[in-house]
């Protein structure tokens, strides 16, 4: 019997899941204590301050998803679309902002490139 949907192989090559994860990792550090650049971002895209707290536990939570996900495919798969949501959320954000400066096009795009990246090279075999 077949399952269809689910997800059994591991991301394969691994190491761009492992880059993202670094990379969720480092921001989450950076958005604990938000570093100036990472402030000044957030107030361009009038995010309410009272909901900065939540940035942090959501890249600590992608980073130690996509590192099980090594071990549960399906994890790593559902992170990295995850961030891709995360990241067209975060374009959305800037454009009605009309921030589109370094932040925008760097950061955000430059991120969804990245996962979207991610997604194609270590699970495109996997779903096929």
């Amino acid at each position: 019997m077949r399952m269809v949907g689910v997800v059994y192989a591991l991301p394969d090559p691994v190491w761009p899941v492992l880059v993202l994860a670094v990379i969720q990792l480092g921001d989450g550090v950076l958005c604990a204590k938000p570093a100036g650049f990472i402030s000044r971002c957030l107030t361009d895209v009038r995010l309410p301050r009272q909901w900065w707290w939540v940035l942090p536990p959501i890249k600590f939570g992608a980073a130690t998803g996509l590192v099980l996900g090594l071990w549960l495919p399906w994890l790593a798969l559902g992170t990295t679309i995850a961030l891709i949501v995360y990241f067209l959320l975060a374009i959305t954000a800037h454009v009605r902002a009309r921030d589109f400066g370094r932040m925008l096009f760097v950061n955000a795009t430059g991120m969804l490139v990245l996962t979207v990246g991610t997604l194609v090279v270590s699970f495109t075999p996997v779903l096929s």
